[in-house]
C-alpha cells in the first residue's frame, strides 16, 4: 500500500521570480500613473475665478455690455461703441478704442 503524497509546488525559477517582480512594479507604476494624471486633472479645472474690482469706474453716460479679462487687464465694451482698457492692479483707464 502506498501513501498518497502531498502535492508539491513547483520550483520557482530565477526567471519566473523576476517575471513576477516586473509585473508587480508595473502595476505600482501604472497605478501611480493614472493617480498622477488624476491630480493633475483636478488641479487644472480647480475654480480660478478671475478677480475684478468692486467696483468700475466708466465715463458718464457709458453701460457696459461686455467685459473681457486678461493677465493684467482687463476690457469693458461700452453701449456707445467704445472699448475702454483699464489696468487690472490700479484700476486705471489705458486705452480707448472707438468703433465705427
Amino acid at each position: 500500500m502506498t501513501v498518497p503524497s502531498e502535492p508539491q509546488e513547483p520550483l520557482e525559477t530565477p526567471q519566473i521570480r523576476l517575471l513576477r517582480r516586473m509585473v508587480m512594479l508595473l502595476t505600482a507604476v501604472m497605478i501611480g500613473g493614472v493617480l498622477v494624471t488624476f491630480a493633475l486633472i483636478v488641479i487644472r479645472l480647480t475654480d480660478r475665478t478671475p478677480t475684478l474690482p468692486d467696483e468700475i469706474a466708466l465715463p458718464d453716460g457709458a453701460k457696459a455690455q461686455a467685459l473681457t479679462i486678461g493677465s493684467n487687464w482687463y476690457a469693458v465694451v461700452t453701449n456707445d461703441h467704445r472699448i475702454l482698457i483699464f489696468d487690472k492692479t490700479t484700476g486705471r483707464q489705458r486705452q480707448e478704442i472707438k468703433l465705427d
